[in-house]
């Protein structure tokens, strides 16, 4: 279990909360402090997590961090301020069971703060236009860092293909590039993960996600330009269905 943070304290204490009454307790918490100025190391400790400091700034520097120190055959990966239902832990553990030749699991989120009315209304909105916004940016589904799973195995071999310098990219839909063409990324249907409605917060931060979000994709290009991919995902999952393909060797045909 890996969770980066930055100045979280009192949203990670929130989650650590809820990370111990889960049904499916996990195995390794790392928390990953990417050099807060609060206490939200000494609140990791206190819960009796592992504390990995990274000083390099940024998610995707904090979030690989805590993929290379994490142990086991499965990672997950959950945000500070997200709230994980009781069963959440054992519905991923389940869902890698249940699809074997998925590199990663994701699933949604629903609001828990901000005015009720919107709570529902807004998590749709927000993110359906993601989804929607990586499956043409990818042709499969994106990850989603706040709900996500990959198998170590994975890790290891996109690892250094992550651009961790790289501040103005979302990590998770940056991951999603070489995990996607590796192996089938799950959905789950059912979110079982809540978060905090911080991106409207301020017109802002809206703004930034948005620009990160197109900074993400147009990086990726001219290799990754959306008709190119489709085809090689789509020549990827011709595989599956012809085992002595090309691409049988990769997790689309296991």
């Amino acid at each position: 279990m890996v969770i980066p943070v930055k100045d979280d304290a009192e949203e990670l204490r929130r989650c650590l909360q809820a990370l111990s009454g889960q049904s499916l307790l996990p195995e390794q918490i790392i928390v990953v402090d990417n050099n807060s100025a609060d206490h939200s190391a000494d609140v990791a400790r206190a819960f009796g997590a592992e504390v990995v400091f990274c000083a390099q700034p940024g998610i995707p520097a904090a979030a690989s961090a805590g993929y290379d120190q994490a142990g086991g055959d499965l990672i997950l990966r959950i945000d500070a301020d997200s709230l994980p239902e009781h069963h959440w832990a054992e519905n991923m553990v389940a869902a890698f069971a249940n699809h074997p030749r998925a590199g990663a699991v994701t699933g949604g989120a629903t609001f828990y703060d901000g005015p009720q009315p919107l709570r529902i209304p807004l998590a749709v909105l927000y993110l359906g236009a993601y989804r929607i916004a990586g499956v043409l940016a990818l042709g499969h589904w994106p990850l989603f860092g706040s709900n996500m799973g990959l198998r170590r195995d994975v890790w290891e071999q996109v690892r250094d293909q992550i651009d961790r310098s790289d501040t103005d990219v979302h990590d998770d839909l940056a991951l999603s590039y070489p995990v996607g063409a590796l192996s089938p990324i799950h959905r789950l249907g059912r979110p079982s993960m809540q978060i905090s409605m911080r991106p409207f917060y301020s017109a802002n931060g809206f703004r930034l996600r948005f620009r990160r979000a197109v900074h993400t994709v147009t990086s990726q290009w001219p290799q990754d330009f959306p008709p190119y991919r489709w085809r090689r995902i789509a020549a990827a999952r011709s595989a599956t269905r012809n085992p002595a393909g090309p691409l049988a060797q990769q997790g689309w045909a296991q």
